[in-house]
């Protein structure tokens, strides 16, 4: 049984975005708090950010520049120039406004989950996680999520970031370099662990 307050922005989210998108959104919810309980992670917060981490995706560009602007972040210019990339910032904003969420964890994980950020908590960088593995992805095997599992986290974090690098590349996209960074970051960690 879920909170009332996931109940709520499962339900506004439902009405402002495509039903694919709402179902992408329902099954990275339920990876999400999947991955928290492995790790050891809130299972409740997961459900929550899981939901609307995807709410604003269908936005329209003055709607994700009027909210995401409101973080106080500034914008990049590759945010500029390709807002879609600003549907999580929006989204952080609007569940504060909307729904009162003060919750700093699950504001920061909506709003990195695109690139992710290297000063993310472990909880934030498993819903960037969640969201690239969900059942619903065509590579997303019971076999490839077990082994994901099975990994130390920053490991499974690093593993899925790196393969998410490898497919925007192989398509010609740019990558942020908030995600390079992270990638730079995590293999430091991933190797002083283990040593």
């Amino acid at each position: 049984m879920q909170s009332e307050l996931f109940q709520k922005i499962s339900d506004y989210t439902k009405t402002v975005v495509k039903e694919s998108r709402y179902e992408h959104s329902l099954r990275t919810a339920k990876t999400f708090a999947d991955l928290c309980k492995n790790y050891g992670l809130p299972e409740e917060k997961a459900w929550i950010a899981g939901i609307a981490h995807d709410m604003c995706k269908d936005a329209c560009d003055e709607e994700l520049f009027s909210l995401a602007q409101k973080d106080g972040r500034g914008l990049s210019d590759m945010e500029k120039n390709m807002p879609f990339l600003l549907h999580g910032r929006a989204a952080a904003v609007l569940i504060q406004e909307k729904f009162g969420v003060t919750d700093g964890e699950i504001i920061d994980a909506i709003a990195n989950h695109t690139s992710g950020s290297p000063s993310s908590s472990d909880f934030a960088l498993l819903l960037f996680v969640a969201d690239k593995i969900e059942p619903g992805r065509p590579q997303s095997t019971d076999e490839y999520r077990a082994r994901l599992f099975s990994l130390p986290l920053k490991t499974c974090v690093l593993s899925v970031l790196e393969e998410n690098i490898a497919y925007l590349e192989k398509k010609g996209k740019k990558i942020d370099p908030v995600t390079l960074e992270l990638r730079e970051k995590l293999r430091e960690k991933v190797r002083s662990e283990e040593k």
